[in-house]
This record gives C-alpha cells, sequence and structure tokens, in this order.
C-alpha cells in the first residue's frame, strides 16, 4: 500500500504539489472546501499529466496512467488528513485563513503526520502559534512552478520537533524536489529576501534613468541568470578568482564601496511603477500570459534536463 499525502487546497499550487508526490507513487487525497473545485483540480491534474507524458517530459518511473490512479478526491478535511504520513496545505495566501485552517487540522490530527504549510511569506510562528500540534508543523515553500523548480525552504518555527524537519526534508528529497532548511525563521525566507534585492536595485536603476525595462531583464536572462542556472552566487565568485580569499581580496572594497551608493528601499509606485507597467504590458500583453507561461514552463524542462544530464 502507498503511503498517504493529504492536499489541502486545490489551485495551482495544490495541483502541482499533487503531481509531484503521484510522480513518485503516493497516493494523494485532495481536499478543498467546495467539492466541484477538486473534480476541476483533478480534470486539471490529468489533462496535464497525459500532456507532459505525450511531450516525454512526465516526472518519476510510472506512466501516466498509473500516476493518475494514485489521485483521490477527499470529501471532509477529516478524510483527507486520515491515515496521512504528510499533510501539504495549498490554501489562498491569507494569514487568517490559514490559522483556520491549520486550527481545523490541529483538532483532529493524528500525532505523527507532518502537518507543512505553503505558504511564501508568513512566518510559522504567526501561523503555529498556540497549536497542541505545533510541534508537528513546518513550513515547506514551493518556488513557483513547484513541477519545473524543485527548490523548497523547510522553514521550522522555534516549537518544531528536530525530527520533523528531517522528515520533512528526506520526504522532498525522495520526490525529487531540492530543499533547503533554514536555521531560525526570518521574513520574506530566503527566496524572496534574494529577489527583493534584485528587484529593488533593478527599480532604483530605471528610476534613475540608468537603463531601459528591457535590457535591465536582459542583464538578467542573458547574463547573471545563465550562471546562476548552474551554481550559487558564492561558486560563481570562487570560480571568478583563485578561490574565495583571492576574490574577498580583490573585490570586497569595491563591492562595499558600489553597495554603498544603493539608494533608499523603494515603494514601487507611482511614476516609475507605471513605466515598467506599461512597458511590460506591451512586451508581454495580459492576453498573452498564459502563452508566455506555457513557454515559460517549456523553457524551465529543458533547462532541468540539461541539468539533470550535466550533473551525472
Amino acid at each position: 500500500m502507498s503511503p498517504k499525502i493529504g492536499i489541502v487546497g486545490s489551485g495551482l499550487i495544490g495541483r502541482s504539489w499533487t503531481m509531484i508526490f503521484i510522480a513518485h507513487g503516493f497516493d494523494v487525497h485532495l481536499y478543498d472546501i467546495k467539492e466541484e473545485q477538486v473534480n476541476e483540480a483533478i480534470k486539471g491534474i490529468n489533462e496535464k499529466i497525459r500532456k507532459l507524458e505525450q511531450d516525454k517530459c512526465l516526472r518519476g518511473n510510472l506512466s501516466a496512467s498509473e500516476q493518475l490512479s494514485h489521485v483521490h478526491k477527499a470529501r471532509t478535511i477529516a478524510e483527507c488528513l486520515d491515515g496521512a504520513v504528510h499533510v501539504q496545505e495549498c490554501v489562498f495566501e491569507d494569514l487568517q485563513l490559514k490559522r483556520k485552517v491549520f486550527h481545523e487540522i490541529d483538532q483532529i490530527c493524528s500525532d505523527n503526520v507532518v502537518l507543512c504549510s505553503s505558504t511564501s511569506c508568513f512566518l510559522p510562528s504567526k501561523l503555529f502559534e498556540g497549536l497542541k500540534h505545533n510541534g508537528q508543523m513546518i513550513v515547506g515553500h514551493p518556488v513557483n512552478p513547484p513541477y519545473f523548480v524543485p527548490l523548497v525552504e523547510i522553514v521550522p518555527s522555534k516549537w518544531t520537533n528536530p525530527a520533523v524537519i528531517d522528515r520533512t526534508r528526506a520526504l522532498l528529497e525522495k520526490v525529487g524536489q531540492k530543499p533547503v532548511t533554514l536555521k531560525k525563521e526570518i521574513e520574506g525566507f530566503i527566496v524572496n529576501r534574494i529577489q527583493y534585492a534584485i528587484l529593488n536595485e533593478c527599480y532604483r536603476l530605471i528610476e534613475s534613468d540608468v537603463i531601459s525595462v528591457q535590457d535591465v531583464d536582459k542583464v538578467m536572462a542573458h547574463g547573471l541568470g545563465m550562471r546562476y542556472a548552474f551554481m550559487g552566487p558564492w561558486e560563481t565568485a570562487h570560480l571568478n578568482a583563485n578561490g574565495m580569499r583571492e576574490y574577498f581580496d580583490k573585490y570586497s572594497k569595491g563591492i562595499h564601496d558600489v553597495s554603498m551608493t544603493f539608494g533608499p528601499v523603494p515603494q514601487m509606485g507611482g511614476p516609475t511603477a507605471d513605466l515598467i507597467v506599461k512597458e511590460m504590458a506591451q512586451a508581454i500583453p495580459i492576453d498573452r500570459l498564459d502563452q508566455r507561461r506555457k513557454w515559460r514552463d517549456e523553457r524551465l524542462v529543458e533547462l532541468a534536463t540539461l541539468k539533470q544530464k550535466a550533473n551525472k
């Protein structure tokens, strides 16, 4: 019998988690407050899995039909949780809603299930405060779209049992994700803090009329992003000199001096925001966003395949 995973919330993230787990033979029981939303989600998962198989991009060693046999509809949250080894919460990003869901889960869950939130910004201490099972609760923040971008940020609270951290990391590695564990909680976690630093400087450069919107995107797509697709900033620096000690000796003062010229954190409103909105809408009209997302996902599949070959 396959281990059971409960998914609470059937939106895009819940569907992605479902696809990730069934690719490795887990039985996924999907729950949402409205049954028709689960029906729609299962239909969408079915179509997506079969298309991925057709395109030879399906994860795991099971066929599409085999994977889809592991998707089940839970009609109640209790049914979703019953017998599950891991529950992934994927409801809308609203603190009160998530706290309400975890309060309900807290009343009926067993003492050995891992309860994991997909939140992208809420600190686990705010989500799990006052709950009797908060030692079993943890954040597992995926990067969108999770099926194609495997990073997951594991964020424990001060109450999280260390064994729960280990179990969560082991499960995510088993299903092909790439987890990183935060030693303590911090606002924005890691991905968003780094992303916001990049967005803030890009915004300041546009606001100062140093570079255009399109050209600053080229800097990432055709410059930094090409390196960062295969290695992080420290390995990049390590290879750009004769090791990190030489890098620090040669460049740390320059990095500090340039960094001191950075302006204050922008509010991202007013004329500069209007300019970015206008230029992005011209580059990718709103009615073409879905088409561009499909293009993005196809490129991510190609990149993931290339990375797998490169790492063999």
